[in-house]
């Protein structure tokens, strides 16, 4: 199960029927589209209210080989549901595969853009803790991105609605799995800038992967970030500001994601999200857990520095935490069945 993001809302996951597409006037919808990406590559080049690092990427969508054989595609039942989009279990060439699937009576520039986007970096990212891109449709009726099927869900349900109680072991587990994801992506420039327990997927090992591109971008892609993007409960101070920003609003977010890990809580569960933005870019952190291993509680105190310098980088954060794994276990050797090289590419 997952969360679908559209903007700053996030959608509770629902379960419903098989897919029905969206037989619209395609040749109408088809040409809005292109219109909107060329309307997109003459803001890059151009004048705009927004910098250059927030529009999309100078690129036209178009087939390849990652355009997937629609005729392949089975559909199963829809497994969440968004303002945006819609999620779906299927097949293709027999194997499981996750279906992100545009609405298309609510396509606008901006849903098309994350769109365009979010196939641009999962093409070109392939690791063991980033999920797996398998293909995309750009064709008319049919928008949708296909990835891996992680049937472990979510590990915001696995914590907040199947109320797992997450050992340090595991949780240890969990976050250098994602510290591993998150340290092949800002190796290669990329700003996930969504980061949660949301878009934290796992697959029937529970191994758990970095997912969710929608919003992400390449650091090295012009301009300064300032604009509010993300989801507010997990949103560093910097972004809440307006502020210039970079890969350490990832780190800020990681630190409410091992919070909410060490107490199976949500951040900020007695505020609104927009009261929750406001006490953190006041300083408000969510109160550090009793009984916790000190050493991990000195790790998330300065992942969520106010000042994002201070934060450690990723790789950092995982030295650290793969030495209390091993700590914990009572090893001093091998401290996970995880591999250590962080650059695991699966090229």
């Amino acid at each position: 199960m997952i969360l679908f993001i559209c903007g700053l809302h996030f959608y509770s996951t629902q379960m419903m029927a098989s897919l029905q597409w969206y037989d619209q006037d395609t040749d109408g919808l088809h040409k809005a589209l292109e219109a909107s990406v060329l309307r997109n590559e003459g803001s890059w080049s151009g004048s705009s209210h927004s910098s250059a690092a927030e529009r999309t990427l100078p690129f036209q969508v178009k087939g390849g080989e990652w355009e997937i054989d629609k005729r392949l595609l089975k559909m199963g039942e829809m497994i969440a549901s968004g303002s945006c989009g819609d999620l779906f279990h299927g097949t293709y060439f027999g194997e499981d595969v996750a279906v992100k699937v545009l609405k298309a009576e609510h396509l606008n520039n901006n849903v098309w853009n994350e769109f365009t986007q979010e196939v641009y970096i999962l093409r070109e990212v392939h690791h063991t803790n980033v999920v797996r891109f398998i293909g995309a449709c750009t064709k008319p009726p049919k928008f949708c991105i296909i990835t891996e099927y992680m049937s472990g869900g979510s590990l915001y349900d696995y914590v907040h609605k199947q109320r797992n109680v997450v050992d340090l072991p595991t949780l240890l587990k969990f976050a250098c799995d994602v510290c591993r994801g998150m340290c092949y992506l800002h190796q290669r420039g990329i700003i996930h800038r969504d980061l949660k327990t949301a878009n934290l997927l796992m697959d029937k090992d529970h191994v758990v992967k970095v997912a969710d591109f929608g919003v992400a971008r390449f650091q090295d892609q012009g301009g300064i970030m300032t604009a509010e993007t993300g989801t507010y409960r997990w949103m560093a101070p910097e972004v809440i500001n307006h502020q210039p920003y970079d890969n350490k609003a990832d780190v800020f977010s990681f630190a409410i994601v091992l919070w909410e890990l060490l107490t199976s809580k949500i951040p900020y569960d007695t505020m609104t999200p927009l009261q929750a933005a406001v006490g953190v870019r006041q300083g408000l952190r969510p109160v550090l857990p009793e009984k916790t291993h000190p050493k991990l509680l000195d790790l998330l105190q300065r992942c969520w520095e106010t000042i994002p310098s201070n934060r450690p980088a990723f790789p950092d954060i995982l030295t650290e935490l793969e030495g209390l794994l091993a700590e914990v276990q009572g090893t001093s050797g091998e401290t996970s069945k995880q591999p250590k090289d962080i650059s695991a590419s699966t090229d």
